[in-house]
């Protein structure tokens, strides 16, 4: 048990680290403030409401990821260097591809047929 709330202890800290130094997370973190409300109240079936929320969740966990990647790239390749751009370009393109994804789940949904 220990071991699950020091891992639960780290978790949250990342969290609010990125919340405090990531303008991009905060952003996020604010539009899901908005979109679970919204999902909770016209989702029109159960499973919709899961696709919709795990859209909203997907998203977070890629932008902490992203994070990650770019605080270690940062520390092990302070000058530039072209694996360091290739792994930050990456990882930006995986936060755009969940964007793309929650737009694409939330359209499906809630366009009209």
């Amino acid at each position: 048990m220990q071991r699950l709330y020091r891992a639960l202890i780290n978790s949250i800290a990342g969290i609010r680290r990125a919340f405090a130094d990531e303008a991009a997370f905060r952003q996020e973190v604010y539009l899901a403030i908005v979109l679970v409300p919204v999902a909770i109240m016209y989702a029109p079936d159960r499973a919709a409401l899961l696709w919709l929320l795990s859209s909203i969740l997907l998203l977070l966990i890629v932008e902490l990821l992203n994070t990650g990647i770019e605080a270690v790239v940062n520390k092990a390749s302070p000058e530039w260097s072209g694996l360091a751009k290739k792994a930050k370009d990456t990882a930006s393109a995986a936060v755009f591809l969940a964007i793309v994804y929650l737009v694409l789940v939330w359209g499906l949904i809630f366009w009209p047929a």
